[in-house]
C-alpha cells in the first residue's frame, strides 16, 4: 500500500542541520507513527510522503516555510529577570512554557544581560532548513478509531464536515473550532462546518 490520505504511517528518520549535525532520529527507537493528511507533521515532509511504500529510502529538504516558519524578529522581547521566579540562574538556552490566549507556548532564553534577559518564542527551527533521511516501516489504511481523535464537536452539536446550520454568534454559541470552514471561516463569530487541524509538529 501506498502512502495517501487516511493513511497509518510509521517511519523511521534522521533530521539533519545544512552542516550536518544530527538534530533528531528515530534510531534506536522506535519508528514514528502518524497518520497522512492529519497535520501531524511538517506540511513539506508530509507532502514528499505521498506515494511512497513500505521499504522506502529518500531523503527529504524542507524549507522553512513549509518547515518551522521563517525566524520573526517581533517574537523576541525583552523582560526583566525576575519573571523567571522560582529560577536560581537564569542562562541562554532555557526553554520555558507560558501561557499563551492560544495556549501554552514555548519560549527560549536568547540572552542574558544583569537585569534582563530576551526571550524568544520562534521554534527553534523556525527560519532552518529541515534535512530529513526517511525510511518507510509501515503502511495501512486508518481505522475509525484512528480518525476519532480529529474529529471535533463544533459549538452547534455537529461533527466536522457535517451540513449544519451553525449557530455560532448567537447568544449562549461560542465557536470552540480554531480551523477554516467548509461553509464560512469559523472565527468564534461566525460559520461553523469547520475543519479542525489537531496539529502536532513533530520533526
Amino acid at each position: 500500500m501506498k502512502i495517501a490520505e487516511k493513511t497509518v504511517v510509521q517511519m523511521h528518520y534522521t533530521l539533519k542541520s545544512d552542516e550536518g549535525a544530527v538534530v533528531e532520529s528515530s534510531a534506536g527507537r522506535e519508528p514514528l507513527q502518524y497518520i497522512q493528511g492529519m497535520h501531524m507533521i511538517v506540511p513539506g515532509l508530509e507532502k514528499a510522503m505521498v506515494g511512497h511504500d513500505v521499504g522506502d529510502k529518500f531523503d527529504v529538504v524542507v524549507i522553512p516555510a513549509e518547515g518551522y516558519g521563517e525566524y520573526d524578529e517581533r517574537m523576541t522581547q525583552e523582560v526583566p529577570l525576575n519573571v523567571f521566579q522560582g529560577v536560581d540562574h537564569v542562562e541562554a538556552g532555557m526553554a520555558f512554557y507560558a501561557q499563551t490566549p492560544g495556549g501554552p507556548m514555548q519560549i527560549r532564553i536568547k540572552s542574558v544581560g544583569e537585569k534582563t534577559a530576551i526571550i524568544d518564542a520562534n521554534h527553534e527551527l523556525a527560519g532552518k532548513n529541515l534535512n530529513f533521511a526517511i525510511e518507510v516501516v509501515s503502511v495501512r489504511e486508518a481505522t475509525e478509531e484512528d480518525l476519532k481523535p480529529f474529529q471535533h464537536h463544533c459549538c452547534c452539536g455537529g461533527h466536522d464536515g457535517e451540513d449544519h446550520e451553525c449557530k455560532c454568534g448567537e447568544e449562549g454559541h461560542e465557536c470552540e473550532c480554531g480551523g477554516h470552514g467548509n461553509k464560512e471561516n469559523c472565527d468564534g463569530n461566525g460559520g461553523c462546518g469547520c475543519e479542525h487541524h489537531a496539529e502536532h509538529h513533530g520533526k
